[in-house]
């Protein structure tokens, strides 16, 4: 059970969070320890509204605790009216940073809208005894624009949290045969009649362009949101894993807990087959449903992820109620095992 403890960093939340990575899918190793950005905001009166203000800051997992570095990107660079989550690659000459990330909303706007946009952006990464930090930004490039064919490009939904619509959350994968890239990305299916039509979608990207391919995982009819899709290749196989929440699966059908879930194959592309049966790898326990979220499997099986509503068997009545139940931190690391089409959590 998590209990809930003192924040990270005083007057600010912060939530979905990542190492920076190479190429391969490895946390990138640093003098005292990893380089890490995370989602954060500052401390309001309700812990929802987060998401509407929501920077990219660096910071660093040292031993004796988390060193802030500040907002990674300018504050007039992002073309949105906020930053959430993706991926940090450093490229092979341990310098150059190659941010993947999500832009929402139009930057000057007086009420958020919902409109997201995959960015592409490299800076310089510089170390000191310091820290770190990166500068030399390039200007953001879009990855991707939605098709209406296969992705929709419509993200308003219902406008409330877990009914707006997806095309978020970039993960780039290489191909350990092909040496080929791939960009997963949380999505929503067009033309579906259902208001519960997440994908996890994949585009190939060759030479700057990219191109997409059918999604990997469709719950059209079943579930809203497969957040935060990322990849680990592990005992020569694939496993996708992706985290939901019970509120955003489809009345009436089959429903899991918050929690992480998983496919495995022996291509990169699929066929998937559900891991452990059901796709639960890690779920948040039935009297404290809301206590983490966000997870992210790492290439050694350590799982991160951010302490929610800490405390509550219920959902919160009120912005107070939740405010006062919101952790807003890192949750403990948890450490799986894989093994074929299963997985167990070790002790």
């Amino acid at each position: 059970m998590i209990e809930k403890s003192a924040p990270v960093l005083p007057g600010t939340d912060l939530w979905d969070h990542w190492p920076i990575i190479d190429r391969q899918g490895r946390t990138v190793k640093f003098s005292g320890g990893p380089l890490v950005i995370a989602l954060t905001a500052p401390v309001m009166p309700d812990p929802e509204a987060r998401h509407a203000v929501a920077r990219l800051r660096l910071m660093q997992k040292r031993q004796e605790g988390w060193l802030d570095l500040g907002h990674l990107l300018p504050d007039d660079l992002n073309p949105g009216s906020r930053e959430w989550a993706g991926t940090a690659v450093l490229e092979e000459d341990g310098k150059t940073l190659s941010l993947y990330y999500t832009s929402a909303g139009v930057r000057g706007e007086a009420v958020p809208t919902f409109l997201q946009r995959m960015l592409l952006i490299r800076g310089t990464l510089r170390l000191s005894e310091a820290g770190a930090g990166v500068n030399d930004w390039t200007t953001p490039e879009e990855l991707f624009v939605p098709d209406d064919r296969l992705y929709r490009s419509d993200m308003t939904g219902g406008g409330a949290v877990g009914t707006i619509k997806a095309f978020r959350d970039p993960f780039p994968v290489i191909h350990p045969e092909t040496g080929e890239e791939f960009i997963l990305f949380s999505a929503s299916k067009p033309g579906s009649p259902s208001d519960w039509n997440g994908l996890i979608g994949v585009a190939r990207r060759e030479g700057g362009v990219c191109t997409f391919l059918p999604p990997l995982v469709d719950a059209d009819r079943l579930n809203n949101e497969l957040e935060r899709p990322h990849m680990v290749r592990h005992g020569g196989r694939f496993y996708l894993f992706w985290s939901t929440q019970a509120k955003v699966f489809a009345a009436g059908g089959p429903r899991g807990p918050n929690g992480l879930y998983g496919v495995v194959s022996d291509n990169l592309l699929g066929p998937w087959r559900l891991l452990n049966g059901t796709g639960l790898v890690v779920g948040n326990p039935e009297d404290a449903p809301f206590q983490a979220y966000s997870w992210l499997v790492l290439d050694d099986l350590s799982v991160w992820s951010f302490a929610d509503l800490v405390g509550l068997a219920t959902p919160a009545r009120d912005p107070a109620e939740a405010r006062s139940a919101f952790a807003g931190s890192p949750a403990p690391v948890l450490q799986i095992a894989l093994d074929g089409d299963s997985s167990s959590i070790v002790a």
